[in-house]
């Protein structure tokens, strides 16, 4: 889908510590001042600087932006997600992570990727947002949005969790396993893959209910209907169990806790190389065809 959208304000995003940035953002800067375009970096970005410039914080960042342009890996892209979806802009996203599935533009391609973008010819792919809520003793006591999963998980020395999980109130399954994953599309190349699920597109609109090393071979990973609530219920010992959104907060669970797991009402608008497809970026990520 190509878009003739335009953009007058950009907020960079990076991630910390990365040496490329020291070189990346100062010309990059003075290339946008010279198009005219506002911008306005996080601490993450001003850190790269020598001109003693502040950063803002990340919230600020998003909402002074029509585009928020992302220099890191699939992390760094993972938390501007939450932070685009519900105030629906787009992110250009911009590898100078590792692997990068989510950030599928090279650095070589910054440029020409910020001409097509400021222009108006850009393609966006419009990707499906989990809803997660945590809820303990009849009380929702966490509610947060995640692009790739939502997962239950016990800590390095804990035995094997029990887990009861509800599609739409009907009962599934029990399972006895190291945790168990829910997924969007997106993010079925992640955790979910690694835990032998399947490679979902984008455009599906689906979710993957994954278990991790469950203790019977005959509990599989499930795909089901994005419209449906996934109901999973701690059923025994809770010692060291843990909530994980994305893979980047880890929220402590009691016995009985439920995770409720939607589809979120906004869609994140992710700009994608036009001259790529989705499997080429496949093909490349996880070097299919190699020797």
């Amino acid at each position: 889908m190509h878009s003739g959208q335009t953009f007058q304000s950009i907020g960079i995003l990076s991630r910390p510590r990365r040496a490329q940035l020291s070189i990346v953002v100062p010309p990059l800067l003075q290339w946008l001042k010279l198009r005219g375009i506002s911008v306005t970096f996080d601490e993450e970005t001003a850190a790269a600087l020598t001109n003693g410039a502040k950063g803002q914080a990340r919230e600020i960042v998003a909402d002074s932006s029509q585009l928020l342009l992302v220099l890191g890996g699939d992390g760094t892209m993972l938390a501007a997600a939450r932070l685009a979806a519900p105030r629906g802009i787009p992110i250009l996203p911009v590898n100078m992570g590792s692997l990068g599935f989510l950030t599928s533009f090279t650095i070589d391609e910054l440029y020409p990727a910020l001409e097509q973008t400021l222009t108006g010819a850009f393609s966006v792919s419009r990707r499906v947002m989990l809803q997660a809520e945590l809820e303990r003793a009849g009380s929702v006591v966490e509610k947060q949005c995640a692009l790739n999963d939502a997962v239950i998980h016990k800590g390095a020395l804990a035995r094997m969790i029990q887990l009861e999980l509800r599609i739409d109130s009907d009962f599934v399954c029990r399972y006895r396993a190291d945790g168990l994953i829910v997924s969007s599309p997106t993010g079925s190349t992640a955790y979910s893959l690694s835990a032998g699920g399947p490679i979902v597109h984008p455009s599906v609109e689906s979710f993957i209910v994954t278990p991790i090393c469950p203790h019977m071979l005959s509990d599989r990973p499930v795909v089901v209907c994005d419209s449906c609530c996934i109901e999973t219920t701690l059923t025994g010992d809770a010692e060291s169990v843990y909530l994980t959104l994305d893979g980047q907060r880890g929220i402590p669970m009691q016995p009985s806790d439920i995770l409720r797991v939607r589809r979120a009402e906004t869609l994140l608008k992710l700009i994608q190389p036009p001259q790529k497809t989705y499997y080429e970026i496949l093909r490349n990520k996880l070097k299919w065809g190699e020797a």
